[in-house]
């Protein structure tokens, strides 16, 4: 356990930043809505209620990681905010041309792009009355994707493209044990093994292999392209003939309740490297809580571009308050249970 004592005056410091965000008066409040997606929690942020610049989703990363990282912060973590829960801030798809962005954040920072995220963004729009059934094209960091609202509420939606960057990696764990795996990006990186206890094992045992998989993967500078850190493992084994069911570990250290989107696509981008799955071909992704995705893939240059069907469901609508007397108003910075 952690002394709060001792961490007292870095609340007192890290409020005294947040002060100002160098982007006019800070809200005294916003609405967030809250969805989840086979269990997953996302927090949707509309740009506008917080004072975010109608920029690029690379600017507005700028802007939210330079000057606004209080609302990651403060959405993620106690008192107001849970750990495992994403978050995105949205700009709407306008009428005319139906395109938007999001920048999807989590309690460690900023994602690349979030499956499970954006159909929960796509099923909040529906439900403030912002969107009809139809397609609509979204900006993320990772590149732009496509969503479509289906008229029985379910999203299907078309990533970035995903490819496997190296095959049948062994990575030697701290307790002895020998995994071997692929490493895939499906706009996130992912260290991807097959693992049977994913069938029978217990959280807290699927937690434990799974972070010793990452540490020996930071421990060995065992990286994707472009010396990118790998902060996601997949564990996974046969649902059937046409399916998996996994156990993902996000970068915060905790685990995904969804089948992780981006985890989908680069399972997917895997198959697809292996000749295991024909394009257009239905494969069911299950997730620790038996929530299911649906994807496929369509080959493209330098990988494949996957198609996931998914549903989200509305859970909240809060306005989130920020009392000027509230020393945690921003949340707990560096302490931890």
């Amino acid at each position: 356990m952690v002394n709060h004592k001792d961490k007292t005056i870095d609340i007192v410091l890290c409020h005294a930043d947040y002060q100002s965000t160098g982007l006019g008066k800070m809200p005294d409040s916003f609405p967030v809505l809250d969805t989840h997606t086979g269990g997953e929690i996302t927090r949707i942020v509309y740009a506008e209620d917080i004072g975010l610049d109608a920029v690029s989703p690379a600017q507005q990363l700028r802007q939210l990681r330079d000057r606004m990282d209080w609302v990651r912060k403060s959405l993620t973590s106690e008192p107001r905010g849970s750990e495992y829960a994403v978050g995105a801030i949205v700009r709407r798809p306008t009428e005319l041309t139906k395109a938007g962005s999001i920048v999807f954040f989590n309690n460690v920072g900023y994602l690349g792009m979030c499956g499970h995220g954006l159909i929960g963004v796509v099923e909040a729009l529906r439900y403030h009355r912002l969107i009809v059934p139809g397609t609509y094209e979204f900006e993320t960091p990772a590149g732009n994707v496509s969503a479509t609202l289906e008229p029985d509420h379910r999203v299907t939606f078309t990533g970035v493209r995903s490819y496997v960057f190296r095959q049948d990696v062994a990575v030697e764990c701290d307790d002895g044990r020998q995994v071997v795996g692929e490493i895939a990006y499906g706009g996130n990186w992912f260290f991807i093994t097959r693992d049977d206890a994913v069938g029978s094992a217990s959280i807290d045992e699927l937690m434990l292999k799974s972070q010793s998989i990452r540490n020996a993967l930071d421990r060995d500078k065992i990286r994707g392209a472009d010396d990118a850190v790998i902060d996601h493992v997949e564990l996974y084994c046969p649902l059937n003939a046409t399916g998996s069911r996994n156990f993902v570990l996000c970068p915060g250290g905790h685990y995904d309740r969804s089948p992780c989107g981006t985890g989908t696509s680069a399972k997917l981008a895997c198959l697809a490297a292996r000749g295991e799955l024909e394009p257009n071909s239905n494969w069911i992704q299950q997730s620790i809580t038996g929530s299911r995705f649906v994807g496929s893939y369509r080959h493209e240059q330098g990988g494949i571009r996957p198609t996931i069907t998914g549903r989200a469901h509305v859970i909240a609508e809060t306005m989130q308050i920020f009392d000027q007397d509230d020393a945690l108003r921003f949340g707990m910075p560096g302490i931890q249970a």
